[in-house]
């Protein structure tokens, strides 16, 4: 069995992304990211389904960077390298802080340890998503959304997500043009193109959304039905939809009602998840002032979703 030399630096925010580029240029074989502002901000915003976490990682001051190094002969003067290189650093941040440890890593630990939170699981009446690092050998009918979902995003068995999924199932219409505001790891992007989608705009704020969405849109093979794009909500984007999706919170929800009815056609869908319970009415009151029809709401636990359809033109 293989060993692995795994690196830990506790850092700050400003210097994570120096410190992880020194993994990359020294070949480590796997760079783990925990920020504990990201990991926070994604729970709290229901963009991301790991709410299974250890407090210790969303309550950190610090972000902690992992890599791997093989342990062979090689070993000992990368780790020279990185060291120098890592203390060089220094004097490009003012408060620049690299706490090291190192640890001996089994092979089957190192590319386990974080993935036993994800499982195969069917979501909805069709859709299965399926961690790509899993086999699966689906039944018939059965929609398979493979998914690497990176240290930031989940893998679709939030309850948002799955109504998400479960609604589309039941109102996307095949040959729809889609847009997904709020991709996160391109899940429903993913799921809308597999259920017969024939274009789909995935969108996010965040850069690495955006990066960790088109890769999965990649793994999956339907590239040449769906794009990751960096954007606003839908602020400058060209053209309508059929079919809008939003798996975000209530106040961002609020603010593209008029930016969704302008960029959906006659009788398009405006798919809606993320919300608190506490704030359905008000976003249902917004969405009837702007004369959407909603076609039906779901909850589960503290949370509701909600197929509305645009009247008129």
């Amino acid at each position: 069995m293989n060993k692995w030399q795994e690196i830990t630096v506790t850092t700050t925010e400003e210097a994570a992304e120096a410190v992880a580029n020194l993994f990359y240029e020294l070949g480590a074989a796997g760079v783990v990211i925990q920020d504990p502002k990201v990991l926070a901000r994604y729970i709290a915003e229901a963009n991301w389904d790991a709410y299974e976490l250890p407090a210790e990682l969303t309550e950190a001051e610090n972000v902690v960077i992992k890599g791997y190094l093989p342990m062979d002969d090689a070993l000992e003067e990368r780790l020279k390298q990185f060291s120098s290189r890592l203390q060089s650093l220094e004097k490009y941040f003012t408060q620049y802080l690299a706490e090291v440890s190192l640890a001996e890593i089994a092979e089957e630990d190192w590319s386990s340890s974080w993935k036993t939170y994800y499982k195969p699981e069917k979501i909805g009446a069709r859709v299965v998503v399926v961690p790509s690092w899993e086999e699966y050998h689906p039944a018939a009918n059965e929609v398979v959304v493979k998914l690497d979902p990176g240290m930031a995003f989940g893998t679709g068995n939030h309850p948002t997500t799955a109504m998400s999924i479960q609604l589309m199932e039941k109102y996307l219409r095949p040959e729809s043009v889609v847009f997904d505001v709020g991709t996160g790891s391109g899940v429903l992007a993913i799921a809308a193109a597999k259920l017969g989608a024939v274009g789909v705009l995935a969108l996010d704020v965040d850069p690495l959304a955006v990066q960790i969405a088109q890769q999965n849109i990649v793994e999956n093979q339907v590239a040449g039905v769906a794009e990751a794009r960096y954007n606003d909500l839908l602020a400058g984007i060209q053209g309508k939809s059929d079919f809008i999706v939003a798996n975000i919170i209530a106040d961002v929800i609020l603010d593209l009602i008029s930016q969704a009815k302008s960029h959906l056609v006659k009788d398009g869908c405006f798919l809606v998840s993320g919300i608190i319970k506490d704030r359905w009415p008000e976003v249902e009151r917004a969405l009837t002032e702007a004369g959407f029809q909603i076609v039906e709401h779901r909850e589960h636990n503290e949370w509701v979703a909600a197929i509305s359809r645009k009247a008129g033109d």
